[in-house]
C-alpha cells in the first residue's frame, strides 16, 4: 500500500548518489522524511575526450540505487523518480546504463539535460524556508561532472547555465596525481579552466555585493562539516554563512596533504578526498569571478526541486 502525498527521488550524480523521501508540511513546503547519500562515483572517466561509464561504476550505481530503494520502501512513497545528471548524459554508454537500471529496479531512469538540471536545482533552492527573505540572488551547485549557475530576480529564474566544471571532471583533466598533494600548478590549472569556461558561457555575474550568493552541493556541505568538526560541533549547528577566506584557508590546509592524509580529516568523506582540493579551487574561482566575499549554504538542491515537481504534477 502506498502513502498518498509522499514522493521519493534518487539522484544519480557523478560523485555520489542521493535520495530524498518527502511530503508537504502544514505550510505547503517540502518536508523531508528521509534523506540518504552514498559516495559511489559513477562518473570515473568523465574527464576523457570520449567519456564512458566503467563497468565498476555502473555496477556500483545499480547497487546503490537498490540499497536506497530498499531503505525508502517502508515509507511507501506514492511516486518515485530516478534521475541522472552529467556523468550519464555525457557518457557514450549512458543509454545502456539506463536500460540496466530499468532491468534491475523496474524504474525508469530520466537523464536530465543540463538545462533541466539547472532549473530543478533552482526550484529546490526557492523552496528552502531559510531563503524566503531573498529576492535577488545567485545560486551555484557543484557536482562531480558539472557546475550549475543560476540567477534569480524577484525569486524568478532569470538566467541558468550548466558548465563542464565538475570536480571529478576537472581532477581528471588538471591534476596529474590525485594521490599526491594538490600542487600550486594544479590549482592554477583548475582556476584558469574555470575562468575561461565562465567567461565563454556568457553567464552574467552581478557586481560584487549586489546579489547574495547561495552554494549548494557536496563541496560546501563538506567544507562546512570540516569547519564544524574543528570546533566540536555538528554541521547543522553552525552558521550557513561561509566566508571565502575560510574556504581559501581550508584549501591551503588540505592542498599540502597527500591523499592518504586528506582521508583522515574529520568531516571529509574518504571517497571525496581525492577531488576535494579541485572542488574548493572551483568554488574559489567562482568567488573570484563574482567578487564574492561569502557564500550562504543550502541543503535544498536538485532532489528538492524534483520532489516539488512530483508534488505539483501529481497532487495528492
Amino acid at each position: 500500500m502506498v502513502n498518498p502525498g509522499i514522493v521519493a527521488v534518487i539522484d544519480l550524480g557523478s560523485n555520489s548518489i542521493k535520495s530524498l523521501v518527502a511530503t508537504r508540511d502544514d505550510m505547503g513546503g517540502i518536508k523531508a522524511l528521509q534523506t540518504g547519500t552514498l559516495d559511489v562515483r559513477i562518473g570515473t572517466g568523465i574527464g576523457q575526450a570520449q567519456p564512458r561509464l566503467t563497468e565498476e561504476g555502473m555496477q556500483g550505481g545499480l547497487d546503490a540505487v537498490r540499497q536506497l530503494l530498499d531503505r525508502m520502501a517502508p515509507l511507501a512513497p506514492q511516486r518515485i523518480a530516478l534521475v541522472a545528471t552529467s556523468a550519464v548524459r555525457d557518457a557514450a554508454n549512458g543509454a545502456e546504463f539506463r536500460v540496466r537500471v530499468r532491468a534491475a529496479t523496474g524504474h525508469e531512469l530520466r537523464i536530465l539535460t543540463g538545462a533541466e538540471e539547472a532549473n530543478l536545482i533552482g526550484r529546490g533552492l526557492v523552496s528552502d524556508p531559510a531563503l524566503a527573505d531573498l529576492q535577488d540572488f545567485h545560486v551555484f551547485d557543484l557536482g562531480g561532472g558539472s557546475l550549475e549557475c543560476l540567477a534569480f530576480r524577484m525569486r524568478r529564474l532569470e538566467q541558468a547555465a550548466s558548465l563542464p566544471l565538475g570536480c571529478v571532471r576537472l581532477t581528471e583533466q588538471c591534476v596529474p596525481d590525485p594521490a599526491a598533494s594538490f600542487s600550486d600548478a594544479s590549482r592554477v590549472r583548475v582556476m584558469a579552466v574555470c575562468r575561461e569556461v565562465l567567461v565563454k558561457s556568457g553567464f552574467y555575474l552581478a557586481p560584487a555585493g549586489e546579489m547574495p550568493a547561495i552554494f549548494a552541493g557536496g563541496t560546501v556541505t563538506t567544507a562546512r562539516a570540516i569547519l564544524a568538526a574543528r570546533v566540536g560541533r555538528s554541521l547543522t549547528d553552525t552558521s550557513p554563512i561561509i566566508a571565502v577566506s575560510e574556504l581559501q584557508a581550508l584549501l591551503d590546509d588540505t592542498a599540502r596533504l597527500p591523499l592518504a592524509e586528506r582521508r583522515k580529516i574529520p568531516g571529509l568523506p574518504a571517497a571525496r578526498a581525492d577531488v576535494f582540493p579541485t572542488a574548493l579551487a572551483t568554488v574559489l574561482a567562482v568567488a573570484e569571478a563574482g567578487g564574492i566575499a561569502a557564500f550562504r549554504h543550502s541543503f535544498y538542491n536538485l532532489r528538492y526541486g524534483l520532489a516539488a515537481d512530483l508534488m505539483a504534477s501529481h497532487p495528492a
